[in-house]
């Protein structure tokens, strides 16, 4: 008796029906591993890069829009930033007691508060942003300025297709907050 020239063992319908599967979804969870290292990898410098001013990266996410857009809602605030309405509360508390900066009341509605930043915050911002934006130049300096707008597309694109797929046990399509 021989043995056989190939020594992978025979394969069933099921088997042949879950590789193929395997195979169609391999470029999308390439793409994902991939997406997630890039991701961790630039992440870390931008986490390293405010922690030198004390800052976690979503305080200084918040001090950067406020920085750019001006007093904002708290809601706004936290679309913005992309926290929970609770996670926008427990930041705006810890950089108010930073003291860089303030709750203001919404005129006619003393319920809706405002996010401004204190002179101590404006200054602070000012001095650490252009460095910040200059690191994260350097970091996504791999790419040149046309593949990092072509990229910033492309997520884009993924980003709401992906936010348009119903979650597990989600039976309706949401509505995408890349596209607010």
């Amino acid at each position: 008796m021989t043995a056989p020239l190939d020594d992978t063992p025979p394969t069933s319908a099921a088997d042949s029906k879950r590789s193929k599967a395997t195979q169609d979804s391999a470029p999308a969870l390439k793409a994902w591993v991939v997406l997630a290292r890039a991701y961790l990898a630039i992440s870390r410098h931008v986490t390293a890069d405010v922690a030198r001013h004390g800052l976690t990266a979503s305080e200084f996410g918040i001090l950067e829009a406020l920085y750019h857009k001006g007093p904002l809602l708290l809601g706004d605030l936290q679309k913005k930033i992309l926290v929970t309405s609770g996670g926008v509360t427990y930041l705006v508390d810890r950089l108010a007691a930073k003291g860089l900066i303030t709750r203001e009341s919404f005129p006619g509605d003393k319920r809706s508060r405002f996010a401004v930043l204190t002179p101590e915050g404006s200054a602070l911002i000012k001095q650490i942003f252009p460095a910040h934006a200059k690191r994260i130049a350097k970091v996504l300096g791999a790419l040149t300025p046309k593949e990092q707008k072509r990229l910033a597309g492309m997520l884009r694109t993924l980003g709401k297709g992906a936010e348009r797929e119903p979650l597990p046990g989600e039976r309706i399509k949401r509505k995408t907050r890349l596209s607010q």
